[in-house]
């Protein structure tokens, strides 16, 4: 067995090279060559959260064990904490533990671009962050290079987040980039292509009346049934698409609160990513068309990193 730490997760899997391989993984989920787990939840008697995600993906299984710890803000540790325990197939044998802190960031970020490639008018120029911890990082370094950004706008619920994230992607993947940190939530929304949320809100931040005709959003951070980042009017806008259907009919918020209202019915959730990548179903259909990625993070995309990164380590061994 080896130990695989933070700092050789991010020598060995690059944010660009993670997309192609979150493709792959999502294409192979809707194929059914792999097999995905609904993640166990467990609320810890101080409000956070211990996940549980097993799953199996190209002759390895494994299981990530994470803490959400959102109490830790301001702290100096991060909300997600844990590992990825990988194992080969043939005898059950556990060959690595590697870092999930910085696996979690990367391929989040990841699939979040794969789902814009597919679903975002190719001319995107403006790029939203709300919510700039290490997911509004993780999201510009993934989606930059894959579209003509001119401008990002950041906002979030403290401002010298979005300072500091401002002052980091300018010397990063944003370089050259007009950044801007805005005052509210909508500033930062209007006009903007691409909208990322990346909050650890149980309420929403983005409003459906926000959204010029044409948006993405990738709906990121609310991941349990009873937690939302998007209003029911973002939703009623939009085409609604996700990670797997299972996991958005049991944890998203941002599906299940507007299902219970009635403001939408079971068919607004027209597929996964999957789907369109296998062709099943379409993807945008119009240049004004607005289109939801619900994201709610799958074992699947866990077990293909670690397997990458085992492969990376150990090639030359």
């Amino acid at each position: 067995m080896i130990i695989l730490d933070s700092a050789c997760v991010e020598e060995h899997l690059k944010s660009t090279d993670c997309v192609e391989l979150m493709e792959k993984t999502l294409y192979e989920l809707a194929e059914g060559s792999c097999v995905q787990y609904l993640r166990t939840a467990i609320n810890l008697p101080n409000t956070n959260v211990l996940g549980l995600m097993p799953g199996w993906f190209d002759g390895y299984f494994g299981v990530k064990t994470i803490s959400v710890y959102h109490t830790n803000r301001g702290s100096g540790y991060p909300s997600h904490q844990g590992q990825i325990l990988l194992f080969e197939s043939e005898h059950g044998s556990l060959l690595a533990g590697i870092d999930a802190t910085s696996v979690t960031k990367i391929r989040t970020g990841a699939v979040s671009a794969v789902a814009t490639r597919l679903l975002a008018r190719p001319d995107s120029s403006r790029l939203c962050i709300l919510g700039c911890g290490t997911q509004g990082e993780s999201h510009i370094d993934a989606i930059v290079p894959f579209f003509d950004i001119k401008t990002i706008t950041l906002w979030d619920a403290f401002p010298e987040a979005a300072g500091a994230l401002a002052a980091k992607a300018g010397e990063g993947a944003a370089r050259g980039i007009d950044i801007r940190v805005c005052d509210t939530a909508e500033e930062a929304v209007r006009d903007a292509d691409i909208i990322c949320t990346v909050t650890p809100s149980a309420l929403p931040v983005l409003c459906g009346s926000w959204l010029k005709s044409g948006a993405h959003i990738n709906a990121v951070g609310a991941c349990a049934p009873n937690a939302r980042e998007l209003d029911s009017e973002a939703v009623r806008r939009a085409a609604f698409f996700g990670d797997s259907i299972d996991s958005v009919e049991h944890e998203s918020g941002d599906y299940l609160f507007p299902l219970k209202e009635g403001v939408i019915t079971r068919e607004h959730l027209r597929g996964t990513i999957g789907d369109i990548l296998l062709k099943k179903i379409p993807g945008r259909e119009s240049d004004d068309q607005i289109t939801v990625f619900e994201a709610l993070g799958l074992a699947v995309e866990d077990i293909a990193a670690a397997k990458y990164l085992y492969d990376r380590v150990t090639e030359n061994d």
